[in-house]
């Protein structure tokens, strides 16, 4: 099922005074599903604060942000934290894996958070995509970096999201594992009809993506479809 993100002059203000910071002004913005959208600017230009905004991790000051017509922020906590489960999936710059558990139950941590049944087939078919076939069996610290990124996107895409949040994943990474890591996800959007929203300071990621929205002092500097 195709979800719709849509964003109406948010805002977002941490601190007070002279200690006041605008990190997000006013920005309106719809993000199109089953593509691939960059959010890309320098640092500090409010991209990571706009991302956790959108995907329910960090309450905006003021405005909206709606999942199929739906403001997410009216909802209670209960329910925002069951939008966050069910609707997306998050890979971040560190992989945030569990290292006492296994790489499988690191990839379905959040089927069993829900509490629901674990659909195996598919399952199986993201392992295999990903290449993680002879590593499920293993522990996250005996993976490399790129290796437990894929981890990380499998477990993005264990609960079937409709969308995926990333925040610079390959941040961590060397140029030939980032390109690898890059494949899998536009893989993603492509096999899997994923909607991909991601943060990225690197130019050549961001000429790879369908939308590019770039922001600037916490405004909506331009938005470019490709």
């Amino acid at each position: 099922m195709k979800s719709n993100i849509k964003v109406d002059k948010l805002r977002k203000v941490y601190g007070k005074g002279d200690s006041k910071v605008i990190a997000i002004d006013e920005i309106s913005l719809e993000i199109e599903p089953e593509k691939f959208t960059a959010i890309v600017g320098t640092s500090g230009s409010g991209k990571s604060t706009l991302l956790h905004c959108m995907a329910g991790l960090d309450k905006p000051t003021s405005g909206h942000v709606y999942l199929n017509e739906e403001d997410i922020y009216k909802l209670n906590d209960d329910k925002l934290s069951k939008i966050r489960v069910e609707e997306f999936g998050f890979i971040f710059q560190k992989f945030n894996l569990i290292p006492i558990i296994s790489v499988y139950d690191n990839i379905v941590l959040p089927i069993s958070i829900d509490s629901k049944s674990i659909d195996k087939d598919y399952i199986d078919n993201i392992i295999n995509s990903l290449g993680l076939t002879s590593q499920v069996k293993k522990f996250p610290n005996e993976l490399s970096g790129g290796q437990q990124q894929r981890v990380a996107i499998a477990r993005a895409l264990s609960n079937k999201p409709s969308i995926i949040f990333a925040d610079e994943p390959t941040g961590n990474l060397d140029s030939k594992t980032s390109e690898e890591v890059m494949d899998i996800l536009c893989m993603c959007v492509r096999e899997f009809k994923q909607t991909l929203v991601m943060i990225t300071h690197d130019e050549k990621i961001a000429k790879i993506a369908d939308v590019v929205i770039s922001i600037k002092d916490g405004s909506l500097l331009d938005m470019e479809k490709f």
